[in-house]
């Protein structure tokens, strides 16, 4: 399983190679240079700024997911989100997202299947903020025909996962009861296994229910994007780019869309293509294009890296220790039948 897993690495680490090499194989120097001389510091400043935010704003809104369950301070809600973030990116396709359930687990004493719930809603907050984004910037701006229908998968995909999310919280009792009846007898150890994980999942999705928390998650989740945005905007404006504040909606749209499913670690070369591609949309040149897809990929990062450190420093953590294990964890493996996550429990 582990050869398996280094040769995931090696083929993600791969592509994005070859996508990083195809961007910036026709860019001179020279090119470089010129664009050097004429960034602007002060909005430079103000997008790494701004992309601070964005990451502290993404650690509140988890902070405020978990808090029916357990109040954790902000600092560290942040920097865990952080430190999670990093061991996301790290790994190619998913399985990034089963190291930060491993990570949240293990750090802050929640149950793995809570922590895959709440993951589930920071998935449908985000897709109904993308969603609204969608919608007013389409009043200004005709998206393609290709992210367009994109659109419209993401739009139907949210809806059924919100309507599936309030379906179960509604009817557990009758999903227990239905298991029970079905497969209590012939497949007790099934039974058992549904019954565990349908009672934590629900604990983590419990914030549905209360709407002051619902509002204040969307918001954040909006607020947040909204963030990412200015740091798209100010970029442009270090840049001498003269592009409106909808065109930086678009971008972002655009990128978000195209690294829905991860291929290469810290989506390297992927972002690059998806950035550079959408600004040719707006007339830009092919060279300034990639040299700001790098830029922006890198104020992504730089923000996760340094909280992560403060968390990793304090914490004593091993991110790489993490990601090893999620190759061998079974979620479902310490919790008991009440949906309680006990540490040292023997299965």
């Amino acid at each position: 399983m582990m050869t398996f897993w280094k040769k995931k690495q090696f083929w993600g680490g791969l592509v994005g190679l070859v996508l990083l090499v195809f961007c910036l194989k026709d860019i001179r120097i020279s090119e470089i240079e010129m664009l050097l001389s004429r960034v602007s510091l002060t909005y430079l400043l103000l997008a790494v700024v701004v992309s601070f935010v964005f990451v502290i704003l993404r650690g509140l809104r988890w902070k405020l997911i978990i808090s029916q369950q357990i109040s954790v301070p902000c600092s560290r809600a942040v920097t865990l989100y952080a430190a999670g973030q990093v061991l996301n990116i790290a790994m190619p396709a998913l399985t990034g997202q089963v190291g930060r359930l491993i990570l949240f687990a293990r750090k802050v004493r929640l149950r793995k299947t809570f922590v895959f719930s709440t993951m589930i809603l920071e998935v449908v907050f985000d897709a109904i903020s993308l969603i609204v984004f969608i919608f007013f910037t389409s009043l200004v701006f005709p998206f393609p025909a290709e992210y367009r229908f994109v659109s419209y998968i993401v739009s139907g995909a949210t809806l059924l996962v919100v309507i599936a999310l309030y379906l179960i919280l509604h009817f557990q009792e009758r999903l227990e009861q239905v298991g029970r009846q079905r497969f209590r007898e012939r497949w007790p150890g099934t039974y058992i296994t549904t019954k565990k994980f349908i009672r934590s999942f629900i604990k983590g999705i419990e914030l549905l229910r209360s709407s002051q928390h619902l509002i204040g998650s969307l918001l954040y989740s909006l607020v947040s994007w909204t963030s990412h945005i200015l740091v798209i905007y100010f970029l442009f404006g270090s840049f001498g780019f003269q592009l409106p504040f909808a065109s930086a909606v678009v971008v972002m749209i655009i990128n978000t869309i195209v690294l829905l499913i991860p291929v290469t670690p810290g989506n390297a070369g992927t972002f690059e293509v998806a950035v550079s591609t959408s600004l040719a949309a707006f007339s830009i040149g092919r060279s300034d294009a990639v040299l700001f897809a790098l830029a922006l990929h890198l104020l992504d990062l730089l923000p996760m890296f340094v909280l992560s450190l403060w968390f990793v420093h304090f914490e004593k953590l091993s991110l790489r220790e993490i990601r090893r294990e999620h190759e061998h964890e079974i979620i479902l493996e310490r919790i008991s039948e009440n949906g309680t996550y006990v540490e040292e429990e023997k299965v």
